[in-house]
């Protein structure tokens, strides 16, 4: 199973977009609500309702974890009450599985460590919450199992890299051309 964190705050786009482009590509993706409910709100207001609470997840059926970025979500997903986003993580980093994080949410990896002489990218200004990484300003940087994203408008791209990684790059390349994204 792919986990979507979302936390109050969370920038819609970055998240709504990849869960999309995931289950477009046949990829089994559930939406996580950190909150104790599965009501949501982003950072724009938009309400949305998650799949589960973080209490359902069933940390050995995780394939691939996903952070979308926003604010206060992303601060959230790094430090709020429920430590499950962050334990998640660890728990795929130790078992060499897919984490994706974009925009402000690569600071929940690189506040545990987990990006230290890796190469990532992150919403401008949130840099030096990539411990021990180098900052690449790309749009979209992979480096082995680590996916990071620089910001909303980069959703898509981080989207169809994810479905590369997690299903294969033809299929990748079918859904980036069904959307019309192929230029």
């Amino acid at each position: 199973m792919i986990y979507c964190f979302l936390a109050d705050g969370f920038e819609e786009i970055e998240a709504l977009a990849t869960v999309d482009v995931l289950r477009r590509a046949g990829l089994s993706v559930q939406t996580v609500s950190v909150n104790g409910t599965k009501f949501v709100t982003g950072s724009h207001n938009i309400k949305v309702e998650a799949d589960i609470v973080s209490a359902d997840i069933d940390i050995n059926a995780t394939e691939c974890a996903i952070y979308p970025g926003g604010m206060p979500g992303s601060e959230t997903l790094s430090s709020g009450d429920d430590k499950t986003p962050t334990v998640v993580a660890k728990y795929c980093a130790e078992n060499g599985l897919l984490i994706g994080a974009i925009c402000a949410a690569p600071l929940v990896l690189g506040r545990l460590s987990l990006l230290e002489n890796k190469n990532a990218t992150c919403y401008p200004g949130f840099e030096n919450e990539l411990k021990g990484a180098t900052y690449t300003g790309e749009k979209v940087t992979v480096d082995g199992k680590f996916v990071t994203g620089r910001g909303p408008g980069c959703s898509l791209d981080f989207a169809f890299t994810l479905v590369a990684l997690l299903k294969d790059e033809e299929t990748a390349l079918e859904i980036r051309k069904a959307m019309q994204c192929d230029d």
